[in-house]
């Protein structure tokens, strides 16, 4: 449908010489049909979430060998222990759907790979990788003796080229 300004249908409705009086009726009826609503700009505030890991370590073998794994969110007053539990949510409603029945989906990997998101979006969880990263494990300190770093006043050497 072809929109068109209030002012240019009011020109329109004077160069076929309504009454004005009929006129301003028409123009205030369609400017205030044109208001936005106070509902319409009334957005509610986004939902606060957290990012989670969760690891693929089927072995249960976790600091020994590579891991890989899928970055997700869930909302921040969520448990993180939850997060399997609201997968398998998704992937079990994706499983009931139509596409579902034709290629359902057998695992988790599997799951995050290649369920659409509004499966996950109904069990309030975002994944924000399909595809499974790499996951290092590291004793979080700082080596000092390996990294000797040498000052170096850069001022000088422009003034020496």
């Amino acid at each position: 449908m072809a929109k068109i300004e209030v002012s240019q249908v009011a020109e329109i409705l004077k160069k076929h010489k309504i009454d004005p009086s009929l006129l301003r009726e028409i123009v205030e009826e369609m400017n205030f049909a044109t208001q936005p609503g106070a509902d319409d700009d009334i957005k509610p505030p986004p939902m606060k979430k957290q990012f989670i890991m969760l690891l693929s370590d089927p072995a249960g073998k976790l600091p020994k060998h590579d891991l890989v794994g899928w970055v997700l969110q869930i909302p921040e007053d969520a448990s993180p222990h939850s997060t399997a539990e609201r997968v398998c949510r998704g992937a079990y409603d994706y499983n009931a759907s139509k596409r579902g029945r034709l290629l359902p989906v057998k695992s988790i990997g599997e799951a995050l790979e290649s369920v659409s998101t509004k499966y996950f979006k109904e069990a309030d969880v975002f994944v924000k990788t399909k595809t499974p990263v790499s996951v290092f494990v590291t004793d979080n300190v700082l080596p000092k003796d390996e990294f000797k770093m040498e000052k170096v006043d850069r001022r000088r050497k422009l003034d020496e080229a």
